[in-house]
């Protein structure tokens, strides 16, 4: 444990950590989660106007419909479509609502931008205006028939929070599409870089396992009353550590900041373990291997990018080809990327993942042992 500690301690201090460990992997979250992502609002819009119920009644029904709705001024919103910041600009009047509640026609302004999503804004936006003049005319109707406006209003709210909507389900017949149903917007993102950051990190640090050796620190641990096998399991067990704190907060940042559901805790982080313990094994026989620090980090980072390629953290293994995905399957990542799968995506429980932890624990069992046999070898072997 006080080896652990130590090695953990390193880890916490090294000031190059603090991007790569804890900031580059949520900035890669977003970027992916942005560009590939699913469940993202429907479109961008910006109104400009002055409060009014009429604002607030389409701001209310294009946020219904996904729409991620801004209120600026009549310049603010005309600037923010020049640059690309939303899809459609609809300016309203204080005029506006007046005429539509007196039942006249209403014309408002609406500026769509160049974006490849406007189009589909801009028929949200037609929806929600032509269902507030709907409203306004029943409205209108209800009133012509002796009934107090805001007595109309009431009624026709309390109708539509008493009336039975159909509801229309929409199943997409493409296998590929099925695969990723239930994912939200930053989940597939933040379960590909968990595991790829996981794994790149606990091989590149396998460097302080060499500069442990190198400067003699090793062998001063052993002067102690220590023993060979102590300090072997102390030296996997740091490594396991400083994994399962980059996985832990990857898994709570990602949480927290983006709303990533990784439904159960408990077995999500089982599912860690596992993978983390497969990580700190491969830290152990590279650092114990290898004898220059700077060709172990270099490595690590390689092997770590290779692995993580092929094990579906850069592309989803969905859309791997059968052989590719058969090779997949001989990477520890490939493995954990179904668990997480199962567990985001199905529900899955502890038996549905038991195959995958199954291997994953074979995986990091004979790493360990041949680590363990490697670093004892490498006691003995001058740097």
């Amino acid at each position: 444990m006080a080896i652990a500690g130590v090695e953990l301690r390193r880890f916490l201090k090294d000031r190059s950590n603090i991007f790569f460990v804890f900031v580059f992997p949520l900035l890669l979250v977003v970027l992916l989660g942005s560009q590939f992502g699913g469940e993202g609002p429907t479109g961008r819009a910006a109104v400009a106007g002055p409060p009014s119920e009429l604002r607030s009644d389409v701001v209310h029904r294009l946020e219904e419909a996904g729409v991620e709705v801004t209120l600026s001024e009549a310049d603010a919103v005309r600037q923010q479509i020049a640059r690309g910041r939303t899809d459609v600009g609809l300016f309203l009047t204080a005029a506006d609502g007046t005429s539509l509640a007196a039942g006249r026609d209403v014309t408002v302004d609406l500026v769509v931008g160049s974006q490849a999503g406007s189009r589909l804004t801009v028929q949200h936006v037609r929806t929600a205006m032509d269902g507030v003049a709907d409203q306004a005319g029943q409205v209108a109707a209800l009133t012509g028939a002796g009934i107090d406006a805001a007595t109309a209003e009431r009624a026709l709210r309390t109708a539509a929070a008493d009336a039975s909507r159909p509801r229309v389900t929409v199943t997409d017949a493409d296998g590929e599409a099925q695969q990723f149903a239930g994912l939200g917007r930053f989940d597939l993102s933040a379960a590909t870089q968990l595991l790829l950051f996981v794994f790149l990190i606990s091989v590149a640090g396998s460097a302080t396992l060499i500069q442990a050796r190198r400067y003699g620190v090793m062998a001063r641990v052993l002067a102690a009353p220590v023993s060979t096998r102590q300090a072997i399991s102390g030296e996997a067990l740091g490594r396991f550590s400083i994994a399962m704190v980059q996985g832990v907060y990857i898994m709570a940042g990602t949480a927290l900041l983006f709303g990533v559901e990784w439904d159960s805790w408990p077995l999500s982080l089982l599912v860690l373990a596992a993978f983390g313990a497969v990580a700190a094994a491969a830290a152990m026989v590279v650092g114990s291997v290898m004898d220059n620090d700077a060709a172990a980090n270099g490595v690590g980072v390689g092997a770590g990018l290779v692995l993580g390629a092929l094990g579906g953290c850069m592309t989803p293994l969905e859309l791997f080809p059968d052989t590719l995905r058969t090779v997949a399957h001989l990477t520890p990542h490939a493995w954990a990327y179904e668990a997480f799968a199962e567990i985001q995506r199905h529900e899955a429980g502890l038996l549905d993942v038991a195959p995958q932890l199954g291997v994953l624990a074979a995986m990091a069992t004979a790493l360990l042992v041949l680590g363990g046999w490697l670093l004892e070898r490498s006691l003995d072997r001058a740097l």
